[in-house]
């Protein structure tokens, strides 16, 4: 093999990636004409267009993509060797990418993530927020955060937070006017506010008590996207909220929300990060594993 193919096979996999030869130019460093020149001149010794080009976006075409398919593996063994490498100094340096919903992101990595740069400083650390549940190696991910219920069993996972409790949630406006509920039966009369996952699907009430499990389809007039709006508008009085406990600990404390319902709030076992048994654990994720692990 012409050892020059090395270098144009990862430019097309970083064009691939970006969907554009002026993002994969800025992430190379290069110029936008050298990576355009790579990955010619590649076609032209294969003989098969690997990118299709219009004048919005590239794409791979059918031989690109299964070129594509078989180099992600070889090309994730070089960058790995190359940042062990790296991290053979006195401390984890190299690229880390995790994906994770926004929950976990807003509980527990947004409070430490400062600490955490000014720990590692030569660890370049993206996380891509996503409520999907994400594979890791087709995405070209290190890592992800998902709850411990949702890990599929070939992956290996570490315990990044404690137990997460539900609660159910309203203003005391909202009970002026509305019976505080005592059963999941009593929900149907209220105005629930509900949320809407990216995928499109709307969550259904997960609601538990001493091993008795219910799942809800409540009916409200609004309905949201994103935990924040669902805490403001439940402390504006739109309706009862549904909700982790540690994102309306504060308005329960200040009196903004009352909790009902505290017996069927259920506990779940928390996040968790994963990543394939098959990949060694690199040190840059092993740091960022053990500054998040519980006691971390």
């Amino acid at each position: 093999m012409d050892r020059s193919h090395l270098s144009q096979l990862a430019v097309l996999s970083v064009v691939a990636a970006h969907g554009s030869f002026r993002g994969a130019a800025k992430e190379l460093a290069i110029a936008p004409s050298a990576v355009s020149h790579a990955i010619s001149s590649l076609e032209a010794e294969l003989g098969v267009p690997l990118l299709a080009r219009t004048t919005r976006s590239v794409a791979p075409t059918e031989a690109g993509a299964t070129l594509l398919e078989r180099l992600r593996p070889a090309l994730g063994e070089i960058e790995l060797a190359l940042e062990a490498a790296l991290e053979t100094r006195d401390r984890p340096a190299g690229n880390l990418r995790i994906t994770m919903p926004r929950t976990a992101a807003q509980l527990i990595f947004a409070p430490r993530i400062g600490d955490f740069a000014k720990a590692f400083p030569d660890i370049t650390l993206e996380l891509v927020i996503e409520d999907r549940f994400a594979d890791v190696v087709a995405g070209g991910f290190d890592a992800g955060v998902r709850l411990g219920e949702s890990l599929q069993p070939d992956m290996i996972a570490v315990k990044i937070g404690g137990p997460i409790i539900s609660v159910l949630v309203g203003a005391p406006s909202y009970f002026l006017t509305m019976p505080k509920p005592v059963h999941p039966r009593d929900l149907a009369g209220h105005r629930c506010i509900r949320f809407r996952f990216a995928s499109g699907v709307i969550y259904r009430w997960e609601l538990e008590k001493d091993g008795q499990e219910i799942e809800l389809a409540v009916d409200g007039p609004l309905i949201l996207g994103e935990d924040r709006l669902v805490v403001d508008a439940a402390i504006s009085g739109a309706g009862l909220a549904f909700v982790f406990a540690d994102h309306v600990a504060a308005a329960l404390a200040d009196g903004r929300l009352i909790r009902v319902m505290e017996d069927w709030s259920p506990s779940f076992d928390g996040f968790y990060l994963y990543y394939p048994s098959r990949r060694q654990m690199r040190p840059a994720l092993r740091a960022f594993a053990d500054f998040f692990r519980i006691g971390g």
